[in-house]
């Protein structure tokens, strides 16, 4: 669930991390900050409570533990720690489990959770109005937000292509996504991700402005020429999605040699901290003469 991004509501002034799953389309809700809410308590306390009635649950044979999901959440400690979820349903159940006041109010705001997406599925600019609100917040440039937006799209209509051609969501978009990548920059998505140190963040959330446009223009000349040729299938896809992609590596490969600097580039979120990644001064100057090599290795095949 690389795609997917931890979001946090609040009900009651209480934080609810929840993570939304493209591929399931289910919300994944953690269950230590539900027990939080309905038993009133603070964290730690919410935890043995969860504890000791997971143990309740499970010794009556009850599905609801076996079925009991697991996904890393940023804790109150600051570190990414895995912790049980639950979608609506499970949670749902779960507060059958728990006697709280605050049972009812807390079942209406799971509805209105639900409600924000399906609205977000209907009119995709409530959506995109969000995503700019939350980029803002963690401090991105307004000229990152808008390169970010706009990549947005530009995957989209590629995604569309592929969907025209036959290709199959999951494994087949991560290859052709793999291919494409691999040829512009020089690296796989894995293996981009690890250049950068990332763990579950998103990669393009932790590319420079260079990098985004790099990686839009690799897909604007793929859905281009997927137009033109009107592709069947995945291999045929694939051979355009490099051909695409080699015109970005073409264009990344010029402006190297123009500027010195190499357009892919280790700076991520973290490094920067709250300014995140706002431009690639601090991007190393290449030896005179080369062209930008990196671990993924760039071959001209």
């Amino acid at each position: 669930m690389d795609n997917n991004k931890q979001k946090v509501k609040i009900f009651d002034e209480h934080r609810i991390r929840h993570v939304w799953d493209e591929e399931a389309e289910v919300w994944w809700f953690s269950v230590v900050d539900i027990c939080v809410v309905l038993t009133d308590s603070n964290y730690q306390t919410a935890r043995k409570y969860w504890k000791v009635l997971k143990g309740r649950i499970a010794a009556e044979g009850n599905e609801l533990v076996t079925s009991c999901y697991q996904l890393k959440m940023l804790a109150p400690d600051g570190k990414m720690r895995l912790t049980d979820v639950m979608d609506t349903e499970q949670v749902l159940r779960l507060i059958q489990s728990i006697p709280s006041k605050k049972a009812e109010p807390f079942k209406l705001w799971l509805a209105k959770v639900g409600s924000e997406r399906i609205d977000e599925t209907v009119d995709p600019e409530l959506s995109i109005d969000r995503a700019i609100q939350n980029y803002r917040r963690l401090g991105y440039s307004e000229n990152w937000i808008n390169q970010r937006i706009k990549s947005i799209e530009v995957r989209k209509a590629l995604t569309d292509e592929w969907d025209k051609s036959g290709v199959e969501q999951g494994v087949e978009y991560a290859t052709l996504t793999d291919i494409m990548s691999k040829t512009w920059s020089g690296m796989t998505t894995k293996e981009y991700r690890k250049f950068k140190d990332l763990k579950k963040e998103n990669l393009r959330d932790n590319m420079t402005n260079t990098e985004l446009v790099s990686n839009m223009l690799a897909e604007v000349a793929a859905t281009d020429i997927s137009i033109e040729c009107e592709p069947l299938g995945f291999q045929e896809s694939a051979q355009i999605a490099k051909e695409g992609a080699e015109v970005a590596k073409v264009a990344r490969k010029q402006l190297e040699q123009r500027t010195g600097k190499s357009s892919v580039s280790k700076l991520n979120a973290k490094n920067l901290g709250q300014r995140k990644i706002v431009d690639n001064s601090n991007i190393p100057e290449l030896p005179t003469g080369s062209s930008f090599k990196d671990s993924g290795g760039d071959s001209d095949d």
